[in-house]
This record gives C-alpha cells, structure tokens and sequence, in this order.
C-alpha cells in the first residue's frame, strides 16, 4: 500500500486545510469543494485528510458499513442485530471521472432477479463511501447522470437501485470533496450548492515557500515511508486534536447574536435558499470546537463567511466568486452580539486554525467595470468598411435568454441538454441485444424473445424460464452537448461602440447557453488581414467570456480568412472527438474585404462547411436603414440559417424557436 503525502506536511494552503479539517469535525458542514489551478495540491490534501479520520466501528462481513450501535433496518446484507462490531479505517473512496451509473451505484443481476427473484447486488461506490470520503477529482467533468445520481445520495442519505420493479437501498452518508481546475468548465448550479465549503487555491508567489514545497516534495519520493515518519508526531497531534473537537462538538453555544450575525449576513449577500445559513452555522460551530472553546465567537462566523458564501452568491458562471470583506465586516459589525464576542478579540481574516480570507473578486465581464479598458472618445460615426483604426475593446451588452439552437438529427455525442442524441438516459425508443454489461433492461423485449421458447426449456412453474440470451438492452433518446464554434467577426465594419457592445452581449448569451447546455465552446475571431483561434475548444464558457470581453475591433474584413481557419478547428476537433457534433455560430454584417475577389473568396469557404453536413446559424449583425442582406446570402451558401440580434432573443416576437437548418446527411 502506498504511504500517503502527510496531511501537516502539506505547505501553506492554509484555508484548504482548514476547510477539510472543519469537515473531519462535523462532516454535517457538507464537504468541500476545492478551485484552484493545476499543480497546487488539492488531491495531494484530499487524500491526506483520509489517515487522520478517526477509525470507524463497523457490523463484521457488512459490505455497506453498517453500524453495530444503529444497524441500517433496510440494509441488503442485514438484518443486523445491534452489538459490538469491528473497527476499521476511515475510506476515501474516489469517483472516477469516466465511471459507470454501475460503478457508482452498484450493478442488479436482472437475470437472476427475473428468473429467480433473488436480489443479487454488487455495492458501488456508494457504498463503499458511507461514512467516509467520496471524492471526485475533477469534479466539473463529471457525466449529468452521474451528477444527478450524487445529488439524490446526497439529498436523501441513501442510494437507490430500481430496474424494472427490482430495487435495493442502502444508506450512503458520506463527506463530499471534488476538486476542480476552473479553466476547464463550471460546475452546475445544483451540485455546486451541494457541497458545504468552498475553497480557492493558487501557487505562492513567495520563492522561499516555493523552495520549501519543493524540498517536501523530493524528499518524499525519495523514501515515501522515513519522510512520512518525520511527520508523524504532529500527523498524532492533529487526529488527536479531531477526536477532541468532535467529542466538544455538541457542547459548542451558537448563541443568538451569532445566528443573527449568520442570516444578516446572507441576506446581504443575497444568496438564494436557506441552505447557505444552515452551512455557516455548522462551520461556525466547528470553528469554535476546533479552537477548543464552547461559544462561537464573531470571528467564527466571519471565517464561516469566507468558507461558505463565495460559490453561492455567483448569478452566472462568468461572475468571479469571492466576497467583498468589507460589506462583509461591516455587516458583522452592524448586527454583532455582546453576548457572543469579547471586544478585546480581534475578528482578522486569519480566524482559528489559519483560515485566511477568500481573495478580492476580481472583475470581469459582469464585474464592477475596472477589468476592460474603457475608449476615452465619443460614440463616433459607423467606420467604413475597408478598412479603421484598431479601436480598443468595449464592454458587452447585458446578455439575455436566448433561443434554442440545435444541430438536426441524431448524434452519438457525449451527454448534454442541447441536440437530440441516442444516449444511456431518456425516453426508451426501442430495444435490442446487449453489447456487454446490461444496464437498461427493456422487459417487454426480453418476455417477448424468452416466451416462444418456453416449452422447450421446461417450464413447470408460473415464472419465466430466462436465458441470457433473451436479455434485450433498451435504446433510448436524450440530448447531447455539442461543440459551438463561434466565429466573430472584429473588423472595422462592426467597431461601432453600441453595435460592438450589442454584438458582445449576444455572443456572451450563446455562450451562457451553451454553458448551461453543456457544450464545449470555441473562439474564432477574423480582422485585419488574418484569423485566430482566440481560444481553442474547450469546456470553460467563463474563459471565452474572458477573451471575448479583451477582444479588440478595426481592420478589414477577412471573411474567408475566418471561415476557413474555423474549417481547420472543426478537423483537428473532429480527430480528437469524432461523435461530438458541431454548430458553427457565424456573428457578422455577411462583408468581405481585402484581397482578390474577397466575396467570391467567402463564398467557396463557406460551401465548405455545407458539403460536409456541419449545422450552421449566422448571427446578422448588420444595422442602420439601409440593408444588403449579406448576412442571409452566406448562410445560404453555408447551408444554415440566418438569424438578427433581435430574433435571437427567446422572448423576440420576430419568430419563432427553431433549430439550426443544415444538409447534414451524414449527421442524421
């Protein structure tokens, strides 16, 4: 067995380790969730937390970890009669990002079940997990379905396996921790609320620090067990200090200044739902218990602020988290309790324990206006098309609801909310043979295909005589995420302030769209005499939100230029992920200048696209009294449909939701 990285040994990171040592204390706080970027040692403290837990009683032979004092009364393998049981290590389970709904759940043996209706249940991780650590390393690549299977676990305190009439329980109590990399997507709303505690980790900028990491580190994997030994005196230390808050735990006073403290709070950063109080009122009292003393102080609650608020007072996933400390001091200050503080304490950002303060919110697309260089000139005339000075960017429009697009046919991509898709999830359109483990079972197929045989297998009894073969595996519809390619044009026709500004905010919500769709996204942008991959294809809307806000407008018009460099994204993606299909979302007034036959030139790109089936919309940006209609020219010859600003709007009078036209044989 490999000897893990010492929890103590860990460098700096104070507020993570705080975070998880909270959790240790009371795992009612309701796990973590650690952002930060790669190489800072989030899975490194995750798995270090797991040998400080203290060791858990457990009902001997139980493979879902009963427990002797109070055996689970729905347990598979029970009954269980209270008593002594074993003593085991804490576990801490890790969800793989690819795993199975069989991995994770557990895997029913339909055959067995039909033919001699014997629950025959292997545990998945899940079980394994109850009353320890699930953790999930990347936890913002987790599959939907795998999402709503954690968030039902962790809503009920059980997990649940229904095929076809047959269903086991088990209880499933564990302490929630995912770590994630923010440049590679957001987490949805629901799960993110989930978890208890957030945390934001960076590399220190500090050369000695980044020395001492680096010494650790060697040292380490030089001789895991002699470095590991060097620390265990204060790794003793710190379990001792876990048992000790636990056991003072139910001792801790939340007095109600503190409370009042805790709801102000909230209110005033308007976070949604009550679960934020409930959180910070269990951190609080954790805080105090972890310091040793039986009253929660005002520091306690500041602390519980930081740990608790930033990831819920996002409104979308471009906000940066955070809080703003001083709203947050002065809050405390106004509704602060003498019965619950000492005025000689001094309620600092380094709280007990070594917690530190979440960093500022930087500003960004939605954020208070310091973040993009604002043009010190007028709004000024429309430039003219061949040509303009580089203007410096402007900010985006509010963006808005927008209306569904989606890429005709039936892919094979991976799970999403956008186009139709045949995937494990959905409604049931058919069956057919199973093509190794059978997970959806369609009952009406299988009796269909096992009853002619009957008779010749012998049936005596009134149950069904199964063969494996019978089994049918039922196929079903849902949705998949697709890649959305935007292709923005940022030439000098379009760098007019309030046209450039409306032309953002629209783009900004495509990209809110499909980052509620689940969609990978990509940038093209064309001006001046080339195209560039502003940013490649990849899971994180709130990175293109990032370069669409610094991307500058002026130049020609390079058309062609934009189309086919997003012809080469498309290629290079589809090698990489062939079943993930693309929509290609073209902003632009349809103008093309600068070099020979400049239209003509964006015609043949553009025919490119339609020859291969790939779906497209273009987003008409042209404006003013008079109008050439180029815009619906090309998604003629793209094969695509054309649509306004104003029509892209899902509140629009203008028409109705449709779904992107395309030649896409090869998609269908």
């Amino acid at each position: 067995m490999t000897t893990p990285f010492p929890f103590t040994a860990v460098v700096g990171q104070d507020d993570l380790r705080l975070a998880l040592l909270l959790n240790a204390v009371s795992p009612a706080v309701g796990g973590v969730l650690v952002r930060g970027e790669k190489g800072t040692a989030k899975s490194t403290a995750v798995r270090a937390l797991a040998a400080l837990l203290p060791e858990v009683a457990v009902v001997a032979g139980c493979r879902f970890s009963c427990d002797p004092a109070a055996p689970d009364p729905s347990c598979p393998d029970g009954p269980h009669e209270p008593g002594a049981g074993a003593q085991r290590p804490s576990r801490m389970v890790e969800l793989p990002v690819g795993a199975s709904e069989d991995r994770l759940v557990g895997a029913l043996d339909i055959e067995r079940a039909l033919a001699e209706g014997v629950k025959a249940f292997e545990p998945g991780l899940l079980a394994d997990a109850h009353r320890g650590i699930l953790y999930v390393d990347e936890v913002n690549l987790l599959h939907d379905h795998l999402v709503d299977l954690l968030l039902d676990a962790a809503a009920m305190g059980a997990s649940y396996v229904e095929r076809e009439g047959v269903s086991v329980r088990h209880a499933s109590k564990f302490l929630l921790v995912g770590t994630m990399n923010p440049e590679e997507g957001e987490l949805r709303p629901q799960l993110l609320d989930r978890f208890g505690l957030t945390v934001e980790v960076a590399a220190s900028r500090e050369p000695d620090q980044r020395v001492e990491v680096v010494r650790r580190r060697l040292a380490y994997d030089d001789d895991p067990a002699a470095f590991a030994a060097r620390w265990a005196e204060e790794e003793a230390a710190v379990r001792q200090r876990i048992v000790a808050a636990r056991k003072l735990l139910p001792q801790v006073r939340l007095g109600d200044g503190a409370l009042r403290q805790i709801a102000a709070t909230c209110a005033a950063f308007e976070v949604d739902g009550m679960r934020a109080d409930i959180v910070m009122a269990r951190t609080a009292t954790a805080l105090a218990a972890w310091a040793g003393r039986t009253d929660v102080l005002a520091e306690d609650v500041r602390q519980a602020a930081l740990l608790a608020l930033p990831h819920r007072r996002r409104r979308n996933p471009f906000d940066a988290p955070g809080l703003d400390e001083d709203k947050l001091d002065e809050t405390l200050e106004q509704f602060g309790g003498a019965e619950d503080e000492d005025p000689d304490d001094d309620p600092g950002p380094d709280g007990p324990g070594g917690g530190g303060g979440q960093p500022a919110p930087e500003s960004g697309p939605q954020g208070d206006g310091k973040s993009a260089a604002q043009p010190e000139t007028g709004e000024g005339g429309q430039p003219q098309a061949s040509g303009g000075q580089e203007q410096s960017p402007v900010r985006a429009a509010e963006p808005f609801r927008t209306k569904a697009l989606s890429v005709p046919g039936i892919g094979e991509g991976a799970a999403g909310r956008r186009s139709r898709a045949r995937t494990e999830h959905g409604r049931t359109t058919g069956a057919r043979r199973p093509q190794g483990v059978l997970s959806k079972l369609h009952l009406t197929a299988t009796v269909q295909a096992a009853a002619p045989h009957q008779r010749a297998r012998g049936r005596s009894g009134p149950g069904l005589v199964i063969r494996r073969d019978d089994l049918r595996q039922a196929t079903r519809e849902g949705r998949e995420g697709n890649l959305v390619l935007f292709v923005v044009d940022a030439s000098g026709s379009m760098a007019a302030r309030q046209r450039m500004s409306a032309v953002k905010g629209a783009v900004l919500s495509l990209l809110l769209d499909a980052y509620q769709r689940r969609d990978k996204v990509g940038l093209v942008t064309f001006r001046g005499a080339s195209a560039d991959v502003t940013l490649p294809p990849t899971s994180s809307v709130d990175a293109a939100a990032a370069r669409l806000e610094r991307l500058p407008t002026g130049g020609r018009t390079p058309l062609a230029a934009g189309l086919l460099k997003a012809h080469e994204v498309l290629r290079v993606e589809r090698l990489r992920d062939p079943a993930r299909r693309a929509l290609v979302v073209l902003v632009t007034d349809g103008r093309a200048t600068g070099g020979p036959e400049p239209v003509a030139l964006a015609g043949r790109a553009a025919r490119l696209f339609a020859a291969e089936g790939v779906a497209s919309v273009v987003v008409d940006c042209e404006s003013g009294p008079v109008r050439l209609g180029l815009a619906g020219q090309l998604a003629g010859e793209l094969g695509g449909t054309a649509v306004t600003l104003d029509e892209l709007r899902a509140d629009s009078i203008a028409g109705l939701v449709r779904d992107v036209q395309g030649t896409s044989r090869r998609a269908a």
